[in-house]
């Protein structure tokens, strides 16, 4: 077995798609980044390739190649999953934590977990998405950022 942890943060901006988990969510900010800008699906593919000591998304999906601009996030991850599966590994679970003051997120996330389940061809069982808020202190908590947390346990096939 093999133990990855993610990590990844994303400013908050206007007239930009609130993506998280692969699940839009109604909101007046939405995520800023290079792709679709999925915070926690970011994360978990940080946690994936950490596992195996294969690097990072940004290695993988620099932010300066522009044929991969507003990619989506599941995509990212779906190859950080081939990559595992050719090394002849599969997810056994994912933990996540997103922080955010708003929108409240917890209401969309069975299906956040039903969208990473599938992506990472596992159970929905196997996947848990919390979320809190920074107690409206620091960046978070003035709604200038989204952070996302993962740990994921990956099994030999």
């Amino acid at each position: 077995m093999r133990i990855g942890f993610g990590f990844d943060v994303h400013q908050l901006a206007e007239n930009r798609p609130f993506i998280l988990g692969g699940v839009k969510i109604e909101s007046e900010k939405g995520i800023l980044g290079h792709s679709d800008a999925d915070v926690l699906l970011h994360a978990i593919s940080d946690a994936v390739l950490g596992a195996l000591a294969l690097g990072d998304i940004g290695e993988h999906f620099p932010n300066t190649d522009k044929s991969i601009e507003g990619i989506n996030s599941g995509l990212i991850l779906s190859k950080c999953i081939s990559l595992i599966e050719e090394k002849g590994y599969f997810v056994g679970n994912i933990d996540t934590c997103i922080v955010c003051e708003k929108p409240k997120v917890m209401p969309h996330a069975k299906a956040m977990r039903e969208s990473i389940a599938h992506i990472c061809k596992i159970s929905i069982d196997d996947v848990s998405v919390k979320a809190t808020t920074n107690e409206k202190m620091g960046f978070i908590g003035r709604g200038e950022g989204i952070v996302a947390y993962a740990t994921v346990l990956l099994k030999k096939s």
